[in-house]
């Protein structure tokens, strides 16, 4: 029955006329409370329920919001993305949007998907994420004159709205904590020259180094892919290293990577934190289980998703957006593989 009931038939029910009944229902309208408790007894009785297909039509918009993501090479799924989508979702929820969900895979015609996703009207707008140096979707996006916001950004006067994460503040405050543990020989495996997120990063270990006018060997710097297996190899360079050359540190841009070099200080004999110190970054749920625990940097990737749905929402009803680049700092979390003197102590 509720199929095939119509605002006509919720209006004759309330006693009232059908356009008082459809900007009620929009929010266009104020009523008495006497006319407001007839609608909404109507709607309950007869059992009304909004045709969104019709209204999107009408109002032009489909409450719908694309979000697109580079998928990882190893097809490994990203705990940071997760939490990002979750929060995405809720809040999208909140304010009565949904969010539509197509990953960027390589050797595909990006313009005619997001052509097509504008032109039909099954999206009002974008969230970008995993931006990199000339990332094809900005231009796509300046193209088609469509709102949309970004969790990243390829360079710092970026002409669309984001909200990131300060990787370059988060490493910098890092390499601090290690040199305040008195770390002088402090290394960090850094990421391809490709990778904005990783040049970010790797400026915050020279920031830091250069601040405490600590040198720099250029063994200490190694650039590469991967996860844990890239952290054992490069560590276990590191290692061979002649004594006097041998960092005592090794920051290094991901939890996982941490994890492989632990595993190699382990495999040389030495104790993570009393000999080599480590840092990762994320904070990723598996890290909480190992031993030594992994100082890491938090990223507040809750907030940033709660920002990103909020700003392109906002740009949706042609509000002014308060802030059109957002940067939001990480966490530092210390645990025991960064402290000398936690490990020193059998029973922590």
């Amino acid at each position: 029955m509720a199929k095939n009931v119509t605002l006509k038939d919720v209006a004759r029910h309330a006693e009232v006329s059908y356009q008082t009944v459809s900007k009620v229902i929009r929010g266009q309208m104020q009523v008495t409370p006497e006319v407001r408790a007839r609608i909404d007894a109507a709607i309950d009785a007869l059992g009304y329920r909004p045709n969104s297909a019709a209204q999107s039509l009408r109002l032009q918009a489909s409450h719908l919001l694309g979000y697109s993501w580079q998928q990882d090479r190893q097809n490994q799924i990203s705990p940071i993305l997760q939490q990002f989508q979750h929060s995405m979702v809720e809040c999208a929820e909140d304010l009565g949007y949904h969010i539509l969900l197509f990953p960027q895979r390589p050797n595909k015609d990006l313009y005619s998907t997001y052509a097509a996703l504008v032109e039909t009207r099954r999206v009002d707008g974008f969230i970008l994420s995993s931006i990199e140096y000339d990332d094809p979707r900005l231009p796509i996006i300046d193209r088609l004159k469509v709102p949309a916001v970004c969790f990243g950004r390829s360079s710092e006067d970026m002409s669309l709205p984001y909200v990131d994460i300060d990787g370059r503040a988060g490493i910098a405050e890092a390499v601090r904590h290690l040199i305040a543990e008195g770390h002088q020989r402090i290394a960090i495996l850094a990421w391809p020259e490709t990778s904005r997120v990783g040049t970010e990063r790797l400026n915050g270990y020279w920031d830091a180094m250069a601040g405490a006018n600590l040198p720099v060997d250029a063994a200490w710097v190694i650039r590469g892919a991967g996860e844990s297996d890239y952290g054992y190899v490069a560590a276990s360079q590191l290692l061979a290293l002649p004594h006097d050359r041998r960092p005592t540190a090794i920051v290094t841009l991901l939890d996982i990577i941490a994890v492989g070099v632990m595993r190699a200080i382990a495999d040389q004999g030495l104790q993570v934190g009393r000999d080599v110190a480590v840092t990762g970054f994320d904070d990723m749920p598996a890290v909480h289980y190992i031993k030594p625990g992994v100082t890491t940097l938090r990223q507040p990737v809750w907030e940033v998703g709660q920002l990103v749905i909020d700003m392109l929402v906002g740009l949706l009803k042609g509000e002014p957006l308060a802030h059109q680049h957002v940067l939001l700092p990480p966490e530092l979390i210390v645990r025991e593989s960064s402290q000398r003197e936690a490990l020193a102590q059998p029973n922590q």
